[in-house]
């Protein structure tokens, strides 16, 4: 395996030799878990930690390697490494990091394309499927849904699902797999290109890791069976993983997320719920928030059945959870702001 089948390019080699990282070896991120890392190289994994300079000026959770990352490190023994610096990352899937207001949680990083899995027989749920494609288009990242378990639903049914999402969402690819039949895996194949990385994205219990090992021809992640008594998947995935496929591309499996919290991108709900972004083009006012103006083609829109009004409320939440995020930040950085004056200030006391 080289560098390159880990998605390794020349715009990263530029950037290791013009920042005097020549003397280190490069290796990607492959999982991450409470600050221990497995780096993945050409010829070796190794377990990882960072340098205590890394973890010293850091100034916030994303400073830290995540999966996907590309990393100069240094071997200090068989199997263990160092970290010393992070590449700069070319796209990076985020959420509101939970129960932190105003700051937000990497998922994975240097992703090409994004898989929204859901199963069509109790996770099913247009609105988080939002809140997933919100995210991707946040992060400049194409997305592809992927409904699994389809053997547990009739034909009839999985027919009215797609039809359901389509009618909510345009431009985006539909894929129906079954784990029982091998139904779907072809046409999923041939979405995936060597040397570029995809995430999985899903709730926990919809099929992600088992997904994955099907691409991958062997047993590459847990899975868990799903009780009959709580509806729920166990031992799944507890932290990011990255698996490479053997015919190509690049496989990051995360785990399941209870909370898709959105931050504050703008593009990101533009992108999703391009309907709203165009009919508000007949606003009366520019600055129309879609809630109770007078003139809103949106709310006419709502009325007269041209769109969907579960889609449309969703973009409402979608907007405030955006906004509520966004006080928050700000309010955060003016708190930081005065904490660095005082300590400044201080500073100049004592001298």
């Amino acid at each position: 395996m080289t560098l390159f089948d880990l998605g390794y390019d020349a715009e990263l080699e530029k950037y290791r030799e013009t920042h005097d990282l020549m003397a280190y070896d490069v290796g990607r991120i492959i999982s991450e878990q409470k600050e221990r890392y497995v780096v993945r190289s050409a010829d070796s994994e190794y377990d990882a930690e960072v340098i205590g300079n890394i973890r010293y000026t850091s100034t916030d959770r994303t400073d830290f390697p995540a999966a996907g990352d590309w990393v100069a490190f240094k071997k200090y023994e068989e199997g263990k490494a160092l970290i010393y610096a992070l590449f700069p990352r070319k796209t990076i899937i985020e959420r509101s990091a939970v129960g932190k207001p105003g700051r937000k949680q990497i998922i994975a990083t240097n992703i090409d394309d994004a898989f929204i899995v859901q199963s069509v027989d109790r996770d099913f749920n247009m609105n988080r499927m939002e809140r997933y494609l919100t995210i991707c288009y946040s992060s400049g990242i194409d997305p592809a849904i992927i409904l699994s378990k389809t053997d547990l639903i009739s034909d009839l049914k999985l027919s009215e699902l797609i039809h359901m999402v389509q009618t909510r969402i345009r431009n985006v690819p539909i894929i129906a797999v079954s784990n029982e039949t091998g139904t779907g895996y072809e046409e999923l194949t041939r979405l995936i290109r060597k040397g570029k990385t995809y995430c999985v994205l899903g709730s926990s219990g919809v099929g992600k890791s088992t997904i994955i090992n099907n691409l991958a021809g062997a047993r590459m992640m847990k899975t868990g069976e799903i009780s009959e008594s709580r509806n729920k998947g166990r031992h799944t995935t507890s932290h990011r993983q990255l698996v490479v496929l053997e015919h190509g591309g690049i496989l990051i499996d995360n785990p399941g997320m209870r909370e898709v919290g959105i931050t504050d991108s703008d593009t990101g709900v533009k992108t999703t719920f391009d309907k709203i972004t165009v009919l508000s083009a007949g606003c009366k006012y520019k600055d129309c928030t879609h809630t109770d103006e007078t003139g809103c083609a949106v709310i006419k829109a709502v009325e007269n059945g041209g769109l969907d009004r579960a889609s449309y409320e969703n973009y409402l939440r979608l907007e405030r959870e955006k906004a509520h995020f966004a006080s928050t930040l700000e309010e955060r950085r003016k708190k930081e702001k005065e904490f660095g004056k005082m300590t400044k200030q201080f500073k100049r006391l004592n001298r």
